[in-house]
């Protein structure tokens, strides 16, 4: 096409294998030991200033000059005083001694437990419990499920398990089946052999939508698709997944990441879309979305790599294709990108015809300028990396190559795109 990119027909790809949670987004909270607070590191400064003061005290006491003159005595004798009753003394004592024991009684077990685990178990011990460790979490994450599920209630028994198994570098995603308060070695142990529990796979495949997932999700669960784009929405989730914030039309597209997910018994909407939102953020933390890069937003960095998502299934290409997508965006020139010609006419497997360039829509970037308001499909991890850190490149131009096996020829000059476009259109002929 004329001074455009060429999209090209992407080969099914293989996901990866991934697990998803079915009991709910892992608390993700990164355990610290205990630290003194403020109050009481000014609790002992104190009492180390008191025990000062009174250190000076005593080597400041008043004490006669050396050398000095004796005092004069003197004739004048002071009235004797009357001899006090002991009764109010040993009342005082008894209420001193009783104001202590209610101070070590009382006040320190409430503070100590503050810093010290209960020897309580928060649940009894022995129930069943079925927790999900999503692909790629982190130590802490898992630490953090198994807490909050009463498996292992301290972090430090399950850190000590893992060190003492040798398992940080083995241990496996996936549905697994403990009791409350079990043995850290047997639940590291598990870990390490693996998922007990099986389920049904569900596959999200690289570069659907959120349409496109739901009618997935209906043919593997039997939930149907409108239940799951009506709990599909960016402001049912925002609260918990802050990278949501401000999702273009309050949708979650972009964001269900694509893996193979595996849940056991019958998952919720709300289960499989959290189970999803977890993956995206365990694959992009390293990422520093939040912060934006080269000028985007997060939410634009989202929209730019679906549309590299789109235009390569070469996962060395994705990073050039980025650069060309930035490099027109920093001449103003329109995209001309296909795949969001077909995300505006709500899909289809048809080749975009003339009348498709003339849809009034904001994601028709043939006629505007710009990214598409809002990612178009669920980027894998390369394509969102490709994203924020693109290749150094002049290119401004692609179109498939004549070698006909998905790769892409790139190129500076409009001239250059033509001689390229004819070699691909004579090698089909």
């Amino acid at each position: 096409m004329a001074n455009a990119t060429h999209r090209s027909n992407q080969p099914e790809r293989s996901p990866r294998r991934a697990v998803a949670s079915s009991t709910g987004r892992p608390a993700g909270t990164r355990f610290k030991q205990p630290q003194q607070t403020a109050s009481g590191a000014t609790a002992r400064t104190r009492t180390s200033a008191r025990q000062t003061a009174g250190a000076a005290g005593r080597s400041h006491a008043a004490r006669p000059a050396a050398g000095g003159a004796r005092p004069i005595a003197s004739s004048y004798q002071a009235p004797a005083r009357k001899k006090s009753s002991p009764v109010p003394v040993i009342i005082a004592l008894v209420v001193a001694v009783a104001a202590v024991a209610l101070v070590v009684g009382v006040v320190i077990p409430s503070v100590a437990s503050i810093f010290t685990a209960s020897d309580e178990p928060a649940v009894a011990a022995g129930q069943e419990v079925q927790v999900t460790i999503p692909e790629g979490a982190s130590g802490d994450q898992i630490a953090s499920v198994l807490s909050t599920n009463h498996i292992i209630e301290d972090p430090k028994n399950y850190y000590a398990a893992v060190r003492q198994l040798n398992a940080d570098a083995l241990l496996k995603p996936g549905d697994y089946l403990f009791t409350t308060g079990q043995d850290p070695l047997e639940v590291v142990q598990q870990l390490v052999d693996g998922p007990n529990v099986q389920g049904v796979s569900l596959t999200i495949q690289e570069g659907l939508t959120v349409q496109q997932t739901a009618d997935r999700v209906e043919e593997v669960y039997g939930i149907p698709a409108d239940d799951f784009l009506a709990q599909a929405k960016a402001s049912n989730y925002v609260a918990d997944y802050p990278f949501l914030e401000g999702a273009y039309n309050d949708s979650l597209e972009g964001y269900l990441y694509p893996k193979t997910y595996s849940f056991s018994g019958t998952p919720t909407s709300d289960d499989i879309i959290r189970a999803l939102l977890d993956q995206f953020e365990i694959e992009t933390a390293d990422l520093d979305l939040a912060s934006g890069a080269n000028g985007l937003t997060s939410q634009e960095l989202i929209s730019l790599a679906s549309l590299v998502e789109r235009e390569t299934a070469v996962e060395d290409e994705r990073p050039i294709v980025a650069s060309v997508i930035y490099n027109r965006l920093a001449e103003n020139m329109p995209l001309q990108i296909d795949a969001a010609i077909v995300y505006a006419r709500g899909g289809g497997s048809q080749s975009v015809t003339y009348d498709d360039l003339k849809i009034d829509s904001p994601y028709n970037i043939y006629e505007n300028t710009g990214l598409t308001p809002g990612p178009i499909c669920s980027p894998s991890i390369s394509s969102i990396q490709a994203a924020v850190h693109p290749a150094d490149t002049s290119y401004l131009y692609y179109v498939l190559s004549s070698a006909n096996d998905g790769t892409h020829k790139f190129s500076e000059s409009y001239d250059e795109f033509l001689t390229n476009r004819q070699e691909y259109l004579d090698s089909r002929s």
